[in-house]
């Protein structure tokens, strides 16, 4: 189906411009009908007992391994609901909390100290220790698992973890680490008993909820963990199904299929039926700078310049979000709150793709955007908008939409050869609250998610990740400064807010960690007239 243009008035502004218009009145009935249609045969999102919550997602996770619960499909899921880490972070105060470790400190200048819980045993029935945790931090960090948390979080330093006694362990970085803790936080905690030579399809941890069954393509089964330490959950069971279609995840809240409901469209969404919340998401375009015509600055900045973001948040995503001009979020140390996107300017963009080309550049080379199917509502428009407009000032774009699994192949190193060059559409979630999981990730020649990078840019990271306090704040914005400047790999969108779908029938308030870590156990049943 072709895209027409038109021109969207933006309120509080006095010029109009040029944006596509994605949704047709024939693809929304087309939209309306697939709802009706599919949504019948979804029952076995569970049961109306009110004893299961029903959870729908977006896609099935790829896995429910625990050391890969830091990428959003799989955390959902895993979270604080199978396994739990030795720490929380508060999304609201970013404070750390105590959860499997009872407190923490620094003992030396590259040590720090855990302590551990007593009383909590695993889902297996076997008891909680500091060995436990020692076995699941290497497992995670030390081993060749390849676990994402390891490039993630650690940035593949090897730690030096030893109990010394059942309820103390301490751990040992080869350089002082002022956040280590924060680190921990993403480490989920197994029983030693879990295979370290292999990832794990159906997880044990500590959690309120043990995995009862993960029917491959239909859905996973959990039950309440009857031994938990904590408080116990309101339910005893939930369900997880996952539909594709956003209309169809709106229908099943309508039609009291479903409870809870990831990712719904703007355009499904009322006040009965969803409930909107700072998701603490960056959505950028990632620019593979080792591919001709992505390898020239000057492309790749004419392309940030080429993007009307607010016209894509006005007519795309329903106002909710807020134009980009870095990957971490406000809120976030190290956030530059100088930094402002590109203007508007197509004009400028083309003459700058029409410079490189003079000198060489083969602007016409197709450029591949990829995206991944559901990621947020609105991404297949989103991505359509994108080509439209990198078409407008000389760019040859063609648009791959992928599921979870092929677009992690474009997204995470080992990245794919002989694919040309790819403007990857990611959607980055800072939910530990520091800029050093965002650069280390994303802006290191290295880093797991980076394509390229440069030596001033590497060196930047590692003495800003060595501060504290208001130096570490200002060396990290001031290295944000830089890349937008010097390297470019980015062409950032929006920072994003979520849209949840939520039945009358439960309470649950979501937050800025809701999109990777939805906790089960905070989800009660509704009060008269109250979500």
């Amino acid at each position: 189906m072709k895209s027409s243009v038109r021109s969207i008035p933006r309120p509080g502004r006095g010029r109009v411009r040029p944006v596509l218009t994605l949704l047709t009145s024939g693809t929304m009935l087309l939209t309306s009908a697939c709802a009706v249609a599919n949504s019948d045969t979804a029952g076995d999102a569970g049961s109306a007992d009110g004893r299961t919550l029903r959870v729908v997602l977006t896609q099935e996770p790829p896995t429910l391994e625990p050391c890969e619960s830091s990428t959003t499909a799989t955390g959902v899921v895993v979270r604080s609901n199978i396994t739990e880490p030795l720490i929380e972070r508060d999304p609201t105060s970013g404070k750390l909390d105590p959860l499997l470790s009872t407190g923490w400190r620094q003992t030396k200048p590259t040590t720090w100290t855990f302590d551990i819980r007593s009383g909590v045993t695993f889902q297996n029935g076997q008891p909680f220790t500091a060995k436990d945790a020692v076995f699941s931090i290497d497992r995670a960090v030390n081993s060749d698992l390849a676990c994402n948390v390891d490039g993630y979080v650690f940035g593949d330093e090897k730690l030096v973890v030893r109990a010394v006694s059942p309820t103390r362990l301490t751990v040992t970085t080869k350089k002082a680490d002022p956040i280590l803790p924060l680190r921990l936080s993403f480490i989920e905690i197994v029983p030693r008993t879990t295979d370290s030579r292999a990832k794990v399809r159906i997880p044990i941890g500590t959690g309120p909820y043990a995995v009862k069954e993960w029917q491959t393509g239909v859905s996973i089964s959990l039950a309440r963990y009857d031994k938990y330490w904590g408080k116990a959950p309101a339910y005893p069971r939930a369900t997880y199904v996952w539909r594709s279609d956003a209309s169809v995840r709106a229908a099943m809240i309508n039609k009291g299929e479903a409870d809870i409901t990831t990712s719904l469209d703007p355009m499904d969404a009322t006040k009965e039926n969803s409930v909107a919340y700072p998701n603490n998401e960056t959505t950028a375009l990632r620019l593979d700078g080792r591919e001709a015509p992505l390898d020239d600055i000057r492309v790749r900045k004419a392309i940030g310049m080429a993007i009307d973001r607010d016209g894509i948040i006005d007519a795309l995503l329903d106002g909710k979000a807020k134009p980009a001009a870095q990957l971490v979020p406000p809120g976030v140390v190290g956030h530059n709150d100088d930094l402002v996107p590109p203007s508007y300017d197509a004009t400028k963009a083309r003459a700058l793709v029409k410079e490189a080309a003079a000198d060489g550049v083969p602007v016409k080379r197709r450029i591949t955007l990829v995206a991944r199917n559901g990621q947020f509502a609105g991404i297949a428009e989103t991505a359509e908008a994108l080509q439209y407009e990198m078409a407008q000032i000389g760019l040859n774009v063609r648009i791959r939409m992928a599921d979870t699994a092929t677009s992690l192949q474009y997204q995470l190193r080992p990245l794919p050869r002989g694919v040309g060059p790819i403007a990857m559409l990611v959607q980055h979630g800072n939910q530990a609250g520091d800029a050093a999981f965002t650069t280390s990730q994303y802006l290191l020649s290295d880093g797991p998610q980076s394509t390229f990078g440069t030596k001033e840019l590497d060196r930047r990271i590692d003495a800003a990740n060595a501060l504290s306090g208001k130096a570490r704040e200002k060396a990290f914005a001031d290295l944000l400064a830089y890349q937008n400047k010097e390297v470019a790999q980015f062409a950032y969108l929006a920072h994003m807010r979520g849209l949840l779908g939520l039945s009358p029938s439960v309470h649950y308030r979501p937050n800025s960690a809701t999109g990777d870590e939805m906790r089960l156990a905070e989800v009660s049943p509704a009060k008269a007239g109250k979500h």
